[in-house]
């Protein structure tokens, strides 16, 4: 007799920058990106504000898109791209002077810190500004599993946005108003 096996929904809850479409998705934080590159790079001894035509001439450090359609290469139509999997490896590139790259400010404030890294001075386009979610595939088949980890990491994200001085879950910026995700 052939045996049943229960039906597996995977992915039944995940953190996404764009929710997609036919999901709902909770503010979970916004991230502040910022381009930056080693103190000596060529970038920074042009000694002017920076244009992306600039950044076009120059290695642009990417990692990996990890998405089921993956995009290639630079968004910004540089000529030479290295591509790596690690946000850790390209932040290691970036340090050694191999190119430059974006990255969540919060992410890289020790090396800015220790003078590895500097922001580059773009004359526009220097912070980009991403909002990551909370999706449930289907909140109805969601486990006590599934939603106790949903709730421990926004508890986890909105404790450490109040360590780090930045709006509290819940709250969106609004003209003049509030936050609804916490930045960083």
């Amino acid at each position: 007799m052939p045996m049943s096996l229960p039906i597996c929904r995977p992915r039944i809850l995940a953190i996404c920058s764009k929710v997609p479409p036919g999901f709902a998705g909770d503010p979970l934080i916004r991230l502040r990106f910022i381009a930056v590159a080693h103190p000596e790079h060529p970038l920074h001894q042009l000694g002017r504000e920076l244009t992306l035509q600039d950044l076009r001439k120059h290695r642009h450090l990417v990692i990996r898109d990890t998405g089921s359609q993956r995009r290639a290469g630079s968004w910004l139509g540089a000529e030479q791209t290295w591509t790596v999997s690690h946000k850790a490896t390209s932040i290691h590139a970036a340090g050694m002077g191999l190119g430059f790259a974006w990255f969540p400010e919060e992410m890289v404030l020790g090396e800015l810190e220790r003078g590895l890294l500097k922001a580059l001075p773009l004359r526009e386009g220097g912070e980009r500004w991403a909002e990551l979610y909370l999706v449930f595939a289907d909140r109805d088949y969601a486990g006590p599993g599934a939603l106790r980890l949903a709730e421990i990491i926004r508890e986890l994200v909105a404790a450490q946005c109040r360590n780090l001085g930045h709006p509290a879950s819940g709250q969106r910026p609004a003209p003049g108003g509030t936050d609804s995700a916490p930045s960083l």
